[in-house]
């Protein structure tokens, strides 16, 4: 018979630290990276990129964290097969010398126990600028799916193309892009 102190103490080894930070990895079937950018002042154009994958490191009672976000630049979908083939080309995205697109975050600012924005850098090119995303929908829980905890998030931020090289088709088509990432994570 297991006396009561080995079962409080095998209870304690189970139970996670409440200052460790918890690990999900990103799921790639309920992450969207999207962007909009004005055309010619007629319209906005708006994409995604449909294969991304990444790992969050989040600590809600420290209110710290950190996020890698790596979106396989190849995989841009605009709806246009033409326009993706161009946006794939060395005048813009250069997928054959720079395959990935990475945001690493490793600054967490938190509103209460809501988080409200991430600080980190864009890498795009190989050009790395800072990028903070303001986050305005977070929330972690108990997936009823997968029987897992997950957490998931809506995040925004606007950046100037240009400042990575991306210049291509300038003023005609906008220098501001905004960025929208829609993220869910599953922990490990």
């Amino acid at each position: 018979m297991i006396s009561r102190l080995t079962l409080v103490l095998f209870i304690a080894l189970l139970t996670p630290s409440a200052s460790a930070a918890d690990q999900y990895t990103i799921d790639p079937n309920h992450t969207y990276p999207s962007f909009e950018i004005d055309h010619m002042g007629y319209s906005t154009t708006r994409g995604r990129f449909n294969s991304v994958q990444g790992k969050l490191s989040l600590d809600r009672d420290a209110k710290t964290g950190s996020v890698e976000v790596i979106i396989d630049a190849a995989s841009i979908d605009t709806g246009l097969a033409k326009l993706e083939d161009v946006l794939r080309s060395a005048d813009y995205f250069d997928v054959k010398r720079h395959p990935t697109l990475n945001f690493r975050g490793n600054q967490f600012r938190f509103d209460d126990s809501r988080l409200s924005a991430v600080e980190g850098e864009l890498t795009l090119l190989g050009v790395t600028h800072p990028v903070t995303l303001v986050v305005t929908r977070f929330k972690c829980g108990l997936n009823l799916l997968r029987l897992r905890q997950a957490c998931g998030a809506d995040a925004s931020a606007t950046i100037k193309r240009s400042d990575f090289g991306l210049s291509k088709g300038l003023p005609l088509v906008g220098d501001e892009v905004k960025i929208l990432i829609q993220i869910e994570a599953v922990k490990d």
